[in-house]
């Protein structure tokens, strides 16, 4: 098969795994991305600030090679940022907030891939110390990291699991999740970012996190909600889609226990630790553009109109926690 120097350094295996599942032909990738590439005067009131070849190529892997789907990504992904420009003001490691974040274990990675090659993301809601980390800062060091990870090409291709933990996570710890900042983070996540999500696996969910995923599910596009899946305290059925050996021992996995300075210390290399001032940037994101100081002023956080939070919501609708949702679907088809 004609191998591009786009695709060096990927294995035959994964090569191969992209033209099944994603369509990719290494003999026509150039135009594929060209006529991408060729789409963006179609939205002149976004400012598109990355177009090589590499970076688009990451969004037409997310969208199966459907141009006109990986477009859409594209100019959502700029738009989103351009959007929230206060979230990407200092979109680096070292930001204090981003910085802290990772530090608490938000978002931790686990070293080894699962049996399909995705690499594993996960999330202890229990540990969201909320006088120490805006749900903002959480949701910015989530999306810094999975900046990093894209780099990779095989995880352009194979993809991430996303395994939250919501054990001991109190009630008044989930009131803070308004549905505004729910829907910025699945904005951010679902239709803003050209990662495929194999999978999203809730352990230990209490009831009020039942209810908190029956009303942000109106969000959710169809293909996501069939990725997610609620386990409850059922290890086994989460077990028979991600196998025990790549798991820490919390998710009842063969792993030691997820150690939570480990994603940390690989993001702020030399820097982790140190609290005081910030000097080494192990990553800038260059395609963020930087807010001019006239901006900087209207731009500035504006205090929200405290909305009823989502819980006090779902009180009142607790009667569809009926539905057997718990541990269906078993079987996650693509």
């Amino acid at each position: 098969a004609a191998m591009t120097h786009l695709q060096a350094g990927l294995s035959p295996e994964t090569i191969e795994k992209a033209r099944l599942e994603l369509n990719e032909n290494p003999d026509i990738l150039h135009q594929d991305i060209q006529q991408v590439r060729d789409m963006i005067i179609t939205r002149p009131d976004i400012g598109f600030l990355r177009t090589d070849d590499a970076f688009i190529l990451r969004f037409l892997r997310a969208r199966k090679f459907h141009q006109m789907e990986a477009f859409r990504l594209l100019a959502q992904y700029f738009q989103y940022r351009q959007l929230n420009l206060d979230m990407f003001k200092n979109f680096k490691a070292d930001d204090p907030g981003i910085k802290r974040a990772l530090t608490d274990g938000f978002p931790g990675v686990l070293e080894n891939r699962d049996h399909c090659g995705r690499k594993i993301l996960l999330l202890f809601a229990a540990n969201w110390d909320q006088s120490r980390n805006s749900f903002i800062d959480i949701l910015r060091a989530i999306l810094l990291s999975l900046e990093v990870l894209i780099e990779d090409q095989e995880l352009q291709i194979n993809g991430f699991i996303l395994i939250i933990d919501w054990s001991n996570f109190s009630f008044k710890q989930a009131s803070k999740l308004t549905p505004s900042i729910l829907k910025l983070a699945i904005e951010g996540l679902q239709d803003s970012f050209p990662a495929r999500f194999g999978g999203v696996h809730f352990v230990n969910q209490p009831w009020y996190i039942h209810a908190l995923y029956t009303l942000i599910k109106p969000f959710l596009k169809d293909k996501t909600r069939k990725r997610i899946f609620l386990h409850g305290n059922n290890l086994n059925s989460l077990h028979q889609l991600i196998h025990p050996e790549c798991l820490p021992s919390e998710f009842g996995g063969t792993l030691p226990p997820y150690d939570m300075g480990t994603w940390a210390r690989t993001l702020l290399g030399p820097d982790y630790g140190d609290e005081n001032e910030y000097t080494h940037t192990s990553y800038n994101a260059m395609h963020v553009k930087h807010a001019s100081s006239s901006l900087e002023q209207e731009d500035s956080p504006k205090p929200m109109k405290r909305s009823q939070s989502v819980v006090e919501a779902g009180m009142l609708k607790h009667e569809d926690l009926g539905e057997s949702e718990n541990t269906q679907p078993l079987l996650a088809l693509d």
